[in-house]
């Protein structure tokens, strides 16, 4: 009987040699163990991390949830299941709260203003510092990120420095005029925009960091076609340097929303949230709350809208800045 393979019938593969699948099935035996070690070892390995995130992250984060729906107080530190549930009573204080929805405002006014300033003011500097100033320019890069590394206390006394309306260094300059300089953080009007200006100049030096990176990996191939078609200088930056960037500029862009949104440090360290509560943020009228006046679960419930205003700001921005980037 005739095995050939009739016309136009799809040919048989060939049958793999009885050797060859003992072979094989002798390596995948050998694999499975191996491969279970490795594993193994990589939980070990992993363990340390994972307990220490399990203690000090993911049980703290769950109980200050559960603490949210309570009226947890001083009086339950000693035992804790004793707390009453009050269910969104919480919530719902919250947005009745004039203090809160105040802090909520000059949280949102500081974000406003503050990062489009220091994204903005953080690639002007990185483009000079990658184009414009040849001679020095370590030194100009590690000056304008020395603010980031620095104590906030150490800030905090030289910005009051400045600051001071009576022996600071404008109010000496101011006189120098015949002017009399404002008193910056004991005016309502110019107490927050005070404290933008130094989360600015604070805060700057990250995103300089950002943008020179990003800057030096694109190619220098794509500038000199764009100036070989004639593109000048600002042509060149918004038709190719600034596309080219947009995936640094919506990492910058985040981070710092992130950072602003949970502004703590320069009220607290300049202005204790005055003067009028003009300088609260959510942040440390939390911290008041938990730490001050100890309603803990009224502080837990604080946290967690400001969380989900945080993630739902992040969730918008990745939405419209990745667009960009494609």
């Amino acid at each position: 009987m005739s095995t050939t393979t009739p016309p136009g019938a799809p040919a048989r593969p060939a049958r793999r040699p009885a050797k060859e699948d003992g072979r094989n099935e002798g390596r995948d035996k050998r694999r499975g163990p191996r491969l279970g070690r490795q594993n193994l070892a990589g939980w070990l390995f992993s363990t340390p991390f994972l307990v220490l995130f399990a203690v000090f992250m993911a049980f703290p984060i769950l109980a200050t949830l559960l603490m949210s729906f309570t009226d947890f107080g001083l009086r339950d530190v000693t035992n804790p299941l004793e707390a009453d549930f009050v269910g969104f009573e919480n919530y719902v204080k919250l947005f009745n709260d004039e203090k809160f929805l105040t802090s909520l405002f000059n949280t949102a006014y500081f974000v406003v203003v503050g990062v489009p300033l220091t994204i903005g003011l953080g690639l002007l500097v990185a483009v000079l510092l990658n184009n414009g100033i040849d001679r020095a320019r370590t030194f100009f890069r590690v000056g304008f990120y020395a603010p980031v590394v620095t104590s906030i206390v150490a800030v905090a006394v030289v910005w009051r420095f400045v600051l001071d309306p009576s022996d600071g260094l404008i109010a000496g300059l101011a006189a120098e005029v015949g002017l009399t300089a404002p008193d910056f953080l004991g005016d309502e009007n110019l107490a927050m925009p005070s404290l933008i200006l130094m989360a600015v100049w604070r805060n700057m030096g990250t995103v300089m960091v950002l943008f020179i990176a990003g800057l030096q990996a694109i190619p220098t191939e794509v500038r000199e076609a764009a100036r070989l078609d004639g593109a000048g200088t600002w042509r060149e930056f918004r038709h190719v340097t600034v596309p080219l960037l947009r995936p640094t500029m919506l990492y910058a862009t985040v981070i710092t929303t992130i950072g602003y949104l949970n502004v703590f440090e320069e009220p607290f360290v300049m202005t204790q949230g005055g003067p009028s509560d003009s300088t609260l943020t959510v942040s440390l009228n939390m911290y008041r709350e938990g730490f001050n006046f100890f309603h803990m679960g009224y502080a837990s419930a604080m946290a967690y809208v400001l969380f989900v205003v945080i993630m739902g700001i992040t969730v918008l921005q990745l939405r419209l800045l990745k667009d960009n980037t494609k």
